[in-house]
C-alpha cells in the first residue's frame, strides 16, 4: 500500500483493493497481512514487484532482481516482472550479473567497468 499512499487521489480503501489485486497476480494475496519476516526470498521478491507495479508506472529499474534466489525462484521473478509489465505497458529495466535470465530482454546492453562494451 505504501507507494499508493504517496497520491493524493487515492482513498484508503482504493489502495487497499488495489494492494491486494497486485498481491494476488503475484501469488500471494493469502499473505497480505504476513511480515516480511515470515516470507521466503522469492515471495520477497514478488512483494518488491507487486509494490513497483501497483502504482502502474510507466519504467521500473531493477537493481538485480534475482540476486539472493535460486535459479527456479529467479527465473519466476523474472517471468512475472514481465507478464505484468507487459500488461500494464511498462517498461523494466533490469542490471544484472545473471545471465541466465537474459533469454527475456527485448534489449541488451553489456557494460564493462563503466563502458559500454556491447549492445543489441
Amino acid at each position: 500500500q505504501m507507494s499508493l499512499e504517496l497520491q493524493r487521489n487515492i482513498s484508503q480503501w482504493e489502495s487497499y483493493i488495489q494492494s491486494e489485486t497486485m498481491l494476488q497476480a503475484v501469488k500471494l494475496g493469502d499473505r497480505i497481512n504476513y511480515y516480511p519476516s515470515d516470507l521466503s526470498g522469492g515471495q520477497k521478491q514478488r512483494v518488491a514487484i507487486a509494490r513497483a507495479l501497483v502504482s502502474h508506472p510507466k519504467l521500473v529499474l531493477a537493481d538485480e532482481p534475482t540476486a539472493a534466489l535460486d535459479s527456479k525462484s529467479g527465473r519466476d521473478v523474472v517471468n512475472l516482472m514481465q507478464q505484468l509489465a507487459k500488461e500494464q505497458d511498462c517498461t523494466i529495466l533490469i542490471v544484472t550479473h545473471d545471465n541466465r535470465i537474459l533469454d527475456i530482454a527485448d534489449r541488451i546492453i553489456n557494460m564493462e567497468d563503466g563502458y559500454l562494451i556491447q549492445h543489441d
